[in-house]
C-alpha cells in the first residue's frame, strides 16, 4: 500500500496512506450466495446472478463464458503490464473452465457497457406519429457562443448531432450583397456562416449518432429569389434523404420509424402572416403541416398535426423579428418560391385562437400537436430554462442552447441518454390519454405514490487518473461527498447528500437513500460529486442525470462527466439500484384522477 506526499510552504511534507477500494458487504453477500458460498464465481453462476438479481433475462451461458475471459484478461493485463511481452502473450492465453474471484467479480461490476444504469439500444415503440415522443431539440443551433456576438459555424451543428440531437434551428438571412444565404443570429454582432457549409455539415453528421429523423427548422428572413436559392441548395445537398409530402399536407404524422435516415425540413412563417395575425400581449406561434390555418380552425377545435410555440417571453431577439417585415414587402412575400414550399412539411401560422387552448389544457393539446418552447430571448449568455417543466405538460420539443453548460443542461442530456440516445423517447401513455370524463393528466395534481426508488451508493473510484494530485487540494486528497436529486413533478423534486469523505481518492460512502415517486415516468435522477472545502466554494467532481423510467435494477457502474457533459475517462460511481412498487388506488387512471373533470387553467407561465 503506497502513499500520497503533499508538500506544505515548500518544507514540510504530508504522507497520507492510499486506501485501496474493496467490495461492499452487499456485494460480498451476493457473490456469497450466487457462488453457493464458496470462493469462485462459475459462468453458470455468473449468469443466475445476472438474471436474478440484474434483472438482466436475455443473457444466455455462452453470453457469461466470454464475459468471465473478458474480465480475466484485463485483469491479468492490468497485473502483467510491467512484465516482459512474452510473460504477458502467455497470460492472455485463456483456458476454459475459468471462475471468477471476488475480487474479479468486483472488478466486472466497475465494467460499465455490461453494468451501466440503462439499456444502451432503442427499445422504445418508433412506429407511432411524431407527435408522441419528446425529441431532442436544438436552439440558434449555429452558435458558438453568446446570443449577440459569438461566431456562427456548423462546428455546434455537428457537435449537437454526434450528441444525437434531431432538431437543428437555422436563421436564414441574406448576405451582404443580396445574392446569397447566411446562417447568422439576426441584427446582432454574431458573424455569419454560409448556409451550404451548415447544410453539408448536416449531412455529413446527420446519422452518425442515431437514424432517425432530423428536422432542420428554417426561420427564413428572404425574399422569394433567395427562397428558390435554398430549395436548390437543399434539394441538391440531401437529395433522396429529404422528406417532404406529396399531397401538399400531411393528414397524421408520420412515425420516427418510417422516417429513419431522412431529412424534414420546417420553416417559420412568412413575414406578412405574422404581422396580420399579431398577438400582441402573448405571442404563439402555431405551424400546420401543408397548408395554412385560420383563426376559425384553431380557436373552435383543435387543428391536427398542428405545432404550437410558446415565444411571449421566451423568445429570442431573432424570434421576435419574425412580426416585422423584414427583407421583402407584403405583396413579394405573398408570392414565396412555389420550389421552397413544396419542400416543407411543416409551414406556420399564428393564429390568435390558439392562446386560449394553450392555456386551458396544454397537455391536451400536445397529445395530437406538437409543441416547442424556446430559450427566453433575455438569455444572452446562452444559459437555459428548467426543460422538465415542458416535458410534464407534454411539450415535445423543448429547445436548448447546446453550446452553454450548466445544470438545466445536464437534465437535457440525461433525458435524452433514454432509448439508446437515438434522440426520441415515447412520451409515457398517460400523457397521451384522456380519462373516462374526458380528463386529461394535470402535472399540477399531487398523486398517490407509484414507487419507490431506493438508491444506495457505495463508493467512487477514478480521480486520481482524471485529475492532478493537486486539482482539488493542494495540501491534502480530496474531501468528496455526492448529492443525489430527483427532478420530475412537484411533488417528486428531492435532494439527499451522502456525508463527507475526507482525505480520500477513494471515497467509501456505503449510504442508501429512498425517493417516493408519484410520476416515476417523468422523473429524473441526478447525481454530482463535490469535493469539500472549507475556505472556498466546493470544488466539481463529476456528474451525471439518468432517468428514473430507464435505470436497471441491482448494482450499476455510473460513469461521471464534466460540465460541458463530457464523459469523465475513468471516473465511476458504484451503486444500486432498486424499485418498490406501491399497489395502485382505484382513484388513479393512466396517471390522472377519474373522480372529477380538471378545471385548473395554466398560463403560458407555467411553462417558462
Amino acid at each position: 500500500m503506497g502513499t500520497y506526499n503533499y508538500k506544505m510552504f515548500k518544507c514540510f511534507n504530508r504522507k497520507f496512506k492510499i486506501n485501496e477500494i474493496g467490495p461492499p458487504p452487499d456485494l460480498k453477500e451476493a457473490f456469497s450466495l450466487f457462488s453457493g458460498r464458496r470462493d469462485n464465481m462459475s459462468a453458470y453462476q455468473l449468469l443466475r446472478f445476472l438474471v436474478e438479481h440484474q434483472g438482466e433475462v436475455d443473457y444466455k451461458l455462452s453470453d457469461t463464458e466470454r464475459i468471465v475471459e473478458e474480465v480475466l484478461q484485463l485483469k491479468r493485463q492490468q497485473d502483467t503490464r510491467n512484465t516482459t511481452t512474452t510473460a504477458n502473450a502467455t497470460a492472455q492465453i485463456q483456458p476454459k473452465g475459468q471462475t471468477l474471484s471476488l475480487d474479479d467479480f468486483f472488478h466486472f461490476l466497475f465494467i460499465d457497457h455490461y453494468n451501466g444504469p440503462m439499456e444502451s439500444h432503442v427499445h422504445h415503440d418508433m412506429t407511432a406519429p411524431l407527435s408522441h415522443y419528446f425529441i431532442y431539440t436544438g436552439h440558434n443551433s449555429y452558435l458558438k457562443g453568446n446570443q449577440l456576438s459569438s461566431d456562427c459555424s456548423d462546428v455546434p451543428i455537428i457537435k449537437a448531432l454526434q450528441r444525437g440531437v434531431r432538431v437543428i434551428e437555422l436563421d436564414l438571412w441574406p448576405n451582404s450583397t443580396k445574392d446569397d444565404i447566411n446562417v447568422l443570429h439576426g441584427r446582432t454582432l454574431t458573424t455569419p456562416v454560409a448556409l451550404i457549409q451548415c447544410l453539408k455539415s448536416i449531412k455529413d453528421y446527420a446519422f452518425v449518432k442515431s437514424h432517425y429523423p432530423v428536422i432542420i427548422t428554417l426561420e427564413d428572413h428572404l425574399t422569394p429569389d433567395l427562397q428558390a436559392k435554398v430549395a436548390e441548395m437543399i434539394t441538391q445537398t440531401f437529395g433522396e434523404m429529404l422528406y417532404y409530402p406529396q399531397s401538399g399536407f400531411l393528414a397524421e404524422f408520420p412515425s420516427p420509424e418510417s422516417l429513419q435516415n431522412r431529412i424534414v425540413i420546417s420553416t417559420k412563417p412568412p413575414k406578412e402572416y405574422l404581422e396580420s395575425n399579431r398577438v400582441k400581449d402573448k405571442g404563439i406561434t402555431t405551424m400546420l403541416n401543408g397548408r395554412e390555418s385560420s383563426e376559425e380552425e384553431t380557436s373552435g377545435k383543435e387543428s391536427p398535426d398542428l405545432i404550437a410555440e410558446p415565444e411571449n417571453e421566451n423568445r429570442s431577439e431573432s424570434d421576435q423579428d419574425e412580426e416585422d417585415m423584414n427583407a421583402c414587402d407584403k405583396k413579394s412575400c405573398l408570392k414565396s418560391a412555389p420550389e421552397y414550399k413544396r419542400l416543407i412539411t411543416i409551414h406556420a401560422g399564428k393564429p390568435k385562437g390558439l392562446l386560449q387552448l394553450m392555456e386551458h389544457d396544454v397537455v391536451r393539446f400536445t397529445q395530437k400537436n406538437i409543441l416547442r418552447v424556446y430559450p427566453k430571448g433575455t438569455r444572452f449568455n446562452s444559459s437555459n430554462y428548467k426543460p422538465n417543466i415542458g416535458w410534464t405538460h407534454g411539450a415535445q420539443m423543448v429547445a436548448f442552447n447546446m453550446q452553454g453548460y450548466g445544470k438545466s443542461l445536464w437534465l437535457m442530456h440525461g433525458m435524452f441518454r433514454a432509448n439508446g440516445g437515438c434522440g426520441y423517447i415515447k412520451k409515457p401513455d398517460f400523457l397521451m390519454k384522456k380519462g373516462p370524463r374526458n380528463e386529461v393528466f394535470d402535472p399540477k395534481r399531487t398523486l398517490q405514490v407509484k414507487k419507490t426508488l431506493k438508491v444506495k451508493i457505495y463508493m467512487g473510484n477514478g480521480w486520481s487518473s482524471d485529475f492532478s494530485q493537486t486539482h482539488f487540494d493542494t495540501y491534502s486528497p480530496p474531501d468528496f461527498y455526492t448529492k443525489i436529486y430527483i427532478v420530475g413533478v412537484h411533488a417528486d423534486c428531492a435532494k439527499k447528500k451522502t456525508k463527507i469523505i475526507e482525505d480520500n481518492w477513494f471515497p467509501v460512502w456505503d449510504e442508501e437513500f429512498k425517493f417516493p415517486l408519484t410520476v416515476p415516468e417523468l422523473a429524473l435522477l441526478r447525481i454530482e460529486v463535490r469535493e469539500y472545502d472549507r475556505s472556498e466554494r466546493d470544488d466539481f467532481g463529476g456528474q451525471t442525470c439518468l432517468p428514473v423510467s430507464e435505470l436497471r435494477p441491482g448494482f450499476r457502474s455510473v460513469s461521471l462527466y464534466d460540465k460541458k457533459g463530457v464523459k469523465l475517462k475513468s471516473v465511476k460511481l458504484l451503486m444500486r439500484f432498486q424499485f418498490d412498487e406501491v399497489k395502485p388506488s382505484h382513484e388513479l387512471l393512466c396517471g390522472f384522477p377519474s373522480d372529477r373533470l380538471l378545471q385548473e387553467g395554466l398560463t403560458l407561465n407555467d411553462l417558462l
